[in-house]
């Protein structure tokens, strides 16, 4: 048995080290994520959401109704960001996500509240996603007492002595059992598709020029889009696959409701397929061997999972946060699938959310096509 030999050992250590020196890609990886994952869970990641977009419907001027919009926006829970006109252009609001609450203000609340009529105070809520929602809801109740509280002194000061003198309603609108599992079951059927597709085509492609049969495909007289669409149409396949099992367990299993037209979700779902399918092919393009497509794979992965809103509330992250995530199109399908299944979008309604994975689509074989190395090097 030969005996251990640090000599052979430091070697060996060494060798490991021009290795690592050499492949920059890997080093920059232990590197990047660790970095990575600290800015984002440090910076970006917030669990508690403040400054959420409000709007207010209000067909009342009086000082009470000016105190309780102002306590809201003191309160750092809201922002108030919209003034809709009408109901139907506050539903609007909700149902694109422009806003996440309505605060409704009916007509003569200043008039009834003086009365001693108790007024009804409506907050609406987009409660899709109850931990963006459910703290902003919980406090409100709380905000409209101590606003009232500093406009009901002197002679009115006997309306705040016994119970409380407007009727506050939270309507919790889309999921009003603030079931979880709505929400984040449709938001998995994303989240595996863009884990699924790009690492799989990317090691596809990859291990075809690591065994030299990506070689003799380039001698033939085929043009880089066509091995591209090549590439990726058989996947195609298999994301509506994945996609059948999870709608299948989210509507047996979950029992997530589905307002929605199925239909309308895996027609609009190709253009989110594609462009994931199209990241895999250009890491393919990049990655020298297969463990490169892996890294790479989740490098592109982790921000995506992190910045969607998946995990935690989108609205709840600073402004840079929210402007990397809405390049990454997993955050606009997570908004374009929870709109048709859970508030009955139309194609309409979900146009808003489809152009930028078409952008993202178009922008990444565009990048892909110039990179396709026509002969290995």
């Amino acid at each position: 048995m030969r005996m251990f030999d640090c000599k052979r050992f430091a070697a060996m250590v060494g060798k490991e080290f021009v290795q690592m020196r050499r492949d920059r890609l890997t080093f920059a990886m232990l590197i990047g994520i660790p970095l990575i994952q600290l800015i984002l869970f440090g910076y970006a990641i917030n669990s508690d959401p403040r400054h959420l977009p409000a709007g207010v419907l209000s067909a009342d001027n009086s000082r009470f109704a000016r105190s309780i919009v102002a306590g809201m926006q003191t309160s750092t829970f809201f922002d108030i960001t919209r003034h809709p006109s009408t109901r139907a252009e506050a539903d609007r609001l909700l149902r694109d996500g422009d806003v996440l609450f309505v605060l409704t203000i009916p007509e003569n609340f200043g008039r009834d509240l003086l009365r001693g009529d108790r007024p009804v105070l409506l907050l609406t809520a987009d409660a899709t996603d109850p931990l963006a929602s459910g703290r902003a809801a919980m406090a409100f109740p709380e905000i409209v007492r101590l606003a009232l509280a500093r406009e009901l002194t002197g002679p009115d000061a006997d309306l705040n002595q016994t119970e409380p003198p407007v009727d506050v309603r939270i309507h919790n609108l889309y999921n009003p059992e603030g079931e979880t599992q709505y929400n984040i079951v449709p938001g998995l059927m994303g989240v595996i598709l863009t884990l699924t597709l790009v690492m799989i085509t990317s090691l596809a492609i990859t291990r075809e020029s690591e065994r030299g049969t990506m070689e003799h495909l380039l001698s033939t007289p085929i043009r880089p889009l066509e091995v591209m669409l090549g590439k990726i149409v058989p996947y195609i396949l298999a994301g509506y696959i994945q996609m059948t099992l999870i709608a299948a367990a989210a509507r047996f299993l979950f029992n997530v409701p589905m307002q929605g037209s199925v239909i309308l979700t895996f027609a609009l779902s190709l253009v989110f397929i594609g462009a994931n399918l199209s990241v895999g092919v250009t890491i393919s393009t990049v990655a020298r061997n297969q463990l490169q497509a892996v890294q790479i794979s989740i490098f592109f992965f982790m921000p995506s999972l992190l910045l969607s809103g998946f995990m935690f509330p989108f609205k709840g992250m600073p402004d840079w946060a929210q402007a990397i995530g809405s390049i990454l199109p997993l955050t606009h399908y997570l908004l374009l699938i929870r709109g048709i299944l859970l508030k009955g979008n139309g194609f309409m309604d979900s146009l808003p959310h489809l152009w930028p994975i078409l952008v993202f689509w178009a922008a990444v074989v565009a990048a892909g096509l110039k990179q396709f190395r026509r002969t290995l090097d």
